[in-house]
């Protein structure tokens, strides 16, 4: 995420008429990439959907390896005035004296929303735009390291579109200034920071890491052009080989303190180039569907943007007009899920999404998100063939979703039950987000369910770079520490099996040494309904890899047990786990959040599937 939206995602606000007095038309424009959406006319909201198709196309050039289209819609609000632009944009910029934005972007998970003015002024109104689209299209390149990814978006913020040509590199006026006020950082140290660098959070730091990626970039490319070379495209495709950064940039550079003692000149040199090319394809705006939209639309989609924008009571008032005027406008009811949902109520959210299916079964946002819902709590049995079909048919309905991907092989894994398709499910979500930590950890988690401890292991290990936070470090570590604990027992009992297999009928082996082997044989989980339960865990025992224990909730008591402990998806809430975690050890008495599924024998203690650490 760009440094300009780091406040994104705890915006809120008091006020906002649920209604006009007198309503606007409001109509969209659909091109083959975006869904334009104004208060504006047909002509102008043509006119932005033609930039933003010419500005893809200027991207796919540039970046003709990266995949320029995300898996989710890119809706496009643009509003005619500061006024009604104002109703919509974060509250931190309302503010006496704050900067005057002329757009933002938005990045969601299941869609990306721009929002824009038609009467922003400057020569960039559009800059916090473009950065975040560079981001966007940038999001899936993960052996990017970040210097390149921010000092890329530094330098197409400043991108200008035109009828036939695009201006691109323009110079930053607010980096140069930074960077004669301040030293540069070394190159290596540049080259080496990642999302956990103190260079990249803390603000001063922060801001010269920016200013100096803009920098570097801006004279790579600069230099490739004049001298018609492909430093940068070398450096890629060693990075892409799994170089180092560090490593990469000498051989396509050169001499690193002969490029630091170049760049410190450049910064301070009087005037900059930058590059003009041509519009790389003629835009068939003949293609552009365009409809008018009636006022509970506009209003719905208004919520919507507001919601995901953090402004939850706003959208809640405008879709309680939105459903008193069309009870059965889909959108409205797949927006009052997510406002459910980040507002923690799952059984509310689950129900808005139930209806959106049945009012619409071909949104696959409302497919997904009610399966989502459901495998969040208690599934009945009966549910359980629903909540698959959701999954399904939000995957038929949009292929290029990773989520219904993630959570089908999720689904699968949990019931132990078609492992091979759950890798495969697990494996195309990675494919469309190869970015994403938690989708990686899903297929060691059905690898594991696969008894392929090993490969379980290599699939951890190779995904730790992406982490992002402490919080995915810790996650990643503690996960890997599991893998590599049940990968190990399987190597003891493979050896086990073998020196009990040298001497099957006397069950002696061949050193002598009598054996009585420990039943180590993997017992078939029930089948049935996930529950949960939240109480205090007590009475924890375990005879690798089984274990037993107690959840005790108020005056209820509840067995549980696992015949493989490294198989139990462990995790935290508003607590840190220690990295390895020993749940022999470390879960008595801890208040926890379980996930079970119950024994067909009334008198068995149920399956435990998940431990959630509370405070």
């Amino acid at each position: 995420m760009g440094k300009r939206l780091l406040l994104l995602a705890t915006l809120f606000l008091a006020a906002l008429a649920p209604a006009r007095d007198k309503p606007e038309n409001w109509l969209q424009v659909t091109s083959p990439h975006f869904v334009v959406i104004t208060n504006s006319n047909e002509k102008q909201a043509r006119h932005v959907a033609d930039q933003f198709e010419r500005m893809r196309a200027v991207f796919q050039k540039l970046f003709p390896r990266v995949q320029v289209d995300s898996g989710v819609p890119i809706i496009v609000l643009a509003i005619k005035d500061e006024k009604d632009f104002r109703a919509l944009e974060p509250p931190e910029y309302l503010a006496k004296g704050q900067l005057k934005l002329g757009g933002l972007f938005l990045r969601g998970a299941d869609k990306n929303y721009v929002l824009m003015r038609l009467d922003a002024e400057g020569d960039h109104p559009y800059a916090v735009v473009y950065h975040e689209y560079t981001h966007l299209l940038l999001s899936k390149a993960d052996w990017m390291p970040l210097w390149m990814n921010e000092g890329l978006a530094e330098y197409y913020q400043n991108t200008d579109i035109r009828e036939k040509e695009v201006n691109l590199g323009q110079p930053s006026a607010e980096n140069l200034a930074l960077l004669r006020q301040n030293s540069l950082l070394p190159l290596p140290l540049l080259f080496n920071v990642d999302s956990k660098s103190q260079y990249y959070h803390e603000e001063n730091k922060g801001s010269i890491f920016y200013g100096e990626s803009w920098a570097l970039m801006h004279y790579l490319e600069q230099k490739d052009f004049r001298d018609k070379t492909h430093c940068l495209t070398e450096y890629s495709d060693l990075l892409a080989k799994n170089v180092d950064a560090v490593t990469a940039a000498v051989q396509a550079f050169g001499d690193l303190k002969q490029l630091q003692s170049s760049l410190q000149g450049y910064v301070r040199q009087g005037s900059f180039q930058y590059l003009k090319m041509e519009t790389v394809t003629e835009v068939d705006d003949s293609a552009f569907q365009a409809r008018p939209l009636g006022p509970p639309e506009a209003e719905a989609v208004r919520a919507d943007f507001l919601a995901y924008n953090g402004r939850l009571a706003d959208a809640r008032a405008l879709l309680d007009h939105v459903l008193q005027e069309d009870q059965g406008n889909v959108a409205a009811h797949e927006t009052m899920g997510f406002l459910e949902f980040r507002q923690g109520h799952i059984d509310e959210a689950r129900k808005w999404y139930g209806q959106a299916v049945q009012l619409d079964s071909h949104s696959y946002l409302a497919q997904y998100y009610f399966a989502a819902m459901s495998m969040n709590g208690s599934i009945a049995p009966e549910d359980e063939a629903r909540v698959e079909n959701s999954l399904r048919a939000a995957i038929k309905l949009n292929p290029s979703f990773a989520p219904s991907y993630n959570a089908l092989a999720m689904f699968l894994g949990m019931r132990h039950r078609n492992l091979d398709e759950a890798r495969m499910m697990a494996l195309n979500a990675v494919q469309l987000e190869p970015e994403n930590l938690s989708y990686r950890l899903n297929i060691a988690s059905v690898l594991m369910e696969m008894e392929r401890g090993k490969d379980a292991v290599a699939v951890v290990r190779n995904a730790m770079h992406l982490a992002k936070s402490e919080e995915e470090t810790a996650q990643a570590q503690n996960f890997l520490q599991r893998a590599e604990d049940y990968a190990q027992w399987q190597e003891r009992d493979r050896q086990f099996s073998a020196r009990v297999k040298a001497d099957a009928t006397s069950g002696v082996t061949t050193d002598g040494v009598n054996v009585t082997r420990p039943d180590f044989h993997q017992e078939t989980a029930p089948s049935g309904p996930h529950q949960f339960l939240v109480g205090v865990l007590k009475n924890v025992r375990c005879e690798t890899p089984t274990m037993n224990l107690k959840v005790v909730s108020g005056i209820r008591t509840l067995d549980l047990h696992s015949g493989n402990y490294y198989k139990i998806e462990y995790s935290s809430l508003g607590v840190k786990i220690s990295t390895n975690l020993n749940p022999c050890a470390d879960l008595e008495g801890r208040p926890a959040k379980v996930e079970y599924v119950e024994s067909a024998d009334k008198n068995a203690a149920a399956w435990v599937v998940g431990i959630e650490i509370h405070k």
